[in-house]
């Protein structure tokens, strides 16, 4: 009752107003923001000016493009950089009024934009983030892949346009760079080159998705790039996170079975990438369309100074630069085409380059690149100054740690030679430079079983991740004594040296091979194979590191456009280039070829038996097989090496 009673007071004053008005009690419609329509950044003492414009393409989509502008600037160049991986993000990495400091974290090339009065721009690509229209990955050129009027070489002449007719701080000369993804767009800037364009760094950059980049290396499709797929054509701003319920990518990928069949659980046939990857697992002309390198030889002589950049320990891209760079350099009349490659992951040049995993090399060879490369070379076409004395190719040889200029590549320097030189495998799991002999065994054999495939490193095998709790970009450089050392993995090695071995170039792997299967993947590992005692470094005794290695499909041996069934039991000859090497073996190392069937789960399981398309293979169609290397005089197996004398 007491309850009651109150709520009856209650009634009364407010019925009677407390004396304060019924109309004073009766809440407004609503409160107006405290927000204003548009908030202006009180950025006067700010070391630089931000604009945030979108920019029209001539389809009439609008990009979302970042200008950062340092105060007081006059006949400023531009540099920019276009991104599907977020321009703002880019350009924000911290609350500071600094140049220096906003740029800082992924663009570490910040030092350089600071000291050399660059304006930055950062534009996000059509149909990412802030940007408008439709996203494609790695949109064609218009074409039979693009029946469109736009695509990136169009979008990047228009942006250049608009830029040098909008900003007047500018001097007129534009440069654009990138890594990786976006280090291809530097490269389809060059199909059509804006009048402004001074110079183009293509660093890390996509070019063949099928031969040797992203996707997949001669046919075996990259299964971990499952997450980069999922998450990156999910959305436009990125927010679909992949996930897994595993601490071992391992048995995440064996549990799944296909990688179809993983694709399938997340979801994925929504993603329109995925069903063409899936529809062309062949070398058919949706990728010889793309390919980069091969796009740009068609285009005619260089028009624009461009400086390519290589990492040796490329997770990612290892393929891409050195393809173009054999493709454009006969067309280089002019001498404006250079190389740079260093002992680096996957955009390792612009962080800091002392070592990679346990590798040091006495020197910060990133600060190196940036210092002495890339500002010499951006000064000279974007600034006019002067000549700057760049070598045709500028080399980090790992093993002996030193930079080296030369006047081309492969050709390892002045006065000197390249020449393949084979490596043989032979009896008793050895390697030497003689060919077989008579009445040695002739050949080495192992069984390769689907079911429990060789990692490609050890267990657990994290996901591929780029933050400080991840080392997937050194795995290029992790201790294969583990593989070595299991009954599916041949282990063939030398005598130690007794002299330097130095390589430069490219592998290539020459194996005379049988499965009793109907289809077979083949991996070779080119190692140095360090002493059992390392003064000053113990943890390197006996190491074995990769300085090349790579698979092929065996369905293409006979053409990567039309695969074929293995015939069992046949011995057959498999030859396929490695990744490029710059490499001294030193005294008292061996060297090590290491052959197997998986590496998993950062290649997709072969069954071994012929399917039509390996990316829904059933589970039945997985089966163990009896994998041979032969090594006799009519059936030498070997890898070539690019010895230089």
């Amino acid at each position: 009752m007491a309850f009651r009673r109150t709520r009856g007071v209650v009634a009364l004053l407010l019925a009677a107003g407390c004396g304060l008005g019924a109309q004073a009690l009766v809440p407004p419609a609503g409160l107006p923001s405290e927000m204003p329509a548009e908030f202006k950044v009180a950025s006067g003492s700010w070391d630089h000016a931000r604009r945030e414009v979108m920019i029209p393409m001539r389809d009439g989509v609008k990009l979302r493009t970042i200008i950062l502008v340092p105060k007081g600037a006059k006949d400023a160049p531009i540099l920019l950089t276009r991104t599907p991986y977020n321009a703002a993000e880019q350009t924000g990495h911290a609350a500071s009024p600094h140049l220096g400091a906003v740029l800082q974290g992924y663009d570490n090339v910040a030092d350089l934009i600071v000291e050399g009065g660059y304006i930055r721009v950062v534009q996000d690509i059509r149909g990412k983030y802030g940007s408008e229209g439709d996203y494609v990955m790695n949109r064609p050129l218009r074409g039979p892949l693009n029946a469109s009027s736009v695509d990136h070489s169009t979008d990047t002449w228009d942006t250049i346009d608009w830029l040098v007719k909008h900003l007047p701080e500018s001097n007129g000369r534009v440069g654009i760079l990138g890594i990786s993804y976006d280090g291809f767009l530097p490269l389809m800037a060059l199909v059509d080159p804006h009048p402004a364009l001074k110079a183009v760094v293509p660093m890390n950059p996509m070019v063949d998705g099928w031969r040797g980049d992203d996707w997949f290396h001669h046919g075996a499709f990259r299964a971990q790039n499952l997450s980069y797929i999922y998450e990156q054509q999910a959305t436009r701003a990125n927010e679909a996170r992949w996930w897994t319920g595993y601490h071992d990518d391992y048995d995440l990928f064996l549990q799944a079975g296909s990688t179809g069949a993983l694709a399938a659980s997340r979801g994925m046939d929504q993603l329109g990438f995925w069903r063409k990857l899936t529809e062309h697992p062949a070398y058919d002309a949706f990728w010889q369309q793309q390919a980069m390198d091969q796009v740009l030889a068609r285009r005619g002589p260089l028009k624009v100074p461009t400086l390519l950049v290589h990492s040796l320990y490329d997770a990612e891209d290892i393929y891409g630069a050195l393809a173009v760079w054999k493709a454009l350099k006969p067309k280089d009349a002019a001498g404006g085409l250079h190389l740079a490659m260093g002992p680096w992951n996957h955009g390792g040049e612009i962080g800091d380059g002392s070592g990679l995993g346990p590798l040091k090399f006495g020197q910060d060879t990133g600060l190196h690149f940036r210092r002495e490369i890339l500002k010499p070379f951006l000064d000279q076409h974007l600034k006019g100054a002067g000549q700057a004395d760049l070598p045709p190719v500028s080399a980090f040889e790992t093993g002996t740690n030193t930079w080296r200029k030369l006047p081309a590549w492969p050709v390892a320097g002045e006065g000197t030679t390249t020449r393949a030189t084979p490596f043989y495998l032979e009896a008793g799991l050895k390697v030497a430079t003689t060919a077989p002999r008579a009445g040695d065994a002739p050949f080495e054999e192992y069984v390769s079983n689907p079911a429990k495939p060789v990692p490609f490193r050890a267990r657990p095998i994290q996901a591929v991740g780029y933050d400080a709790a991840h080392t997937w970009s050194q795995w290029l450089t992790d201790d294969q004594r583990e593989a070595s050392g299991r009954t599916d993995v041949l282990a063939f090695v030398s005598e130690p040296l007794t002299a330097p071995l130095r390589i430069a170039g490219e592998p290539v792997a020459n194996l005379v091979a049988s499965t009793s299967g109907t289809d077979s993947d083949w991996v070779v590992k080119v190692i140095d194979v360090y002493p059992d005692e390392v003064a000053g470094q113990p943890q390197l005794g006996g190491y074995q590191l990769m300085v090349s290695a790579d698979i092929f499909r065996g369905r293409y041996r006979e053409s990567a456009e039309a695969p074929r069934a293995l015939k069992p039991n046949e011995p057959l000859v498999y030859r396929f280039a490695l990744p490029a090497a710059h490499h001294v073996f030193l005294p008292g190392h061996r060297v090590m070829v290491q052959v197997q069937s998986t590496w998993f789960p950062l290649y997709d399981r072969n069954p071994q038996t012929f399917v039509p398309n390996i990316f829904f293979a059933q589970p039945g169609d997985y089966r163990p097989a009896t994998q041979r290397i032969y090594h006799t005089p009519g059936q030498a197996s070997c890898v070539e090496l690019p010895v230089v004398k």
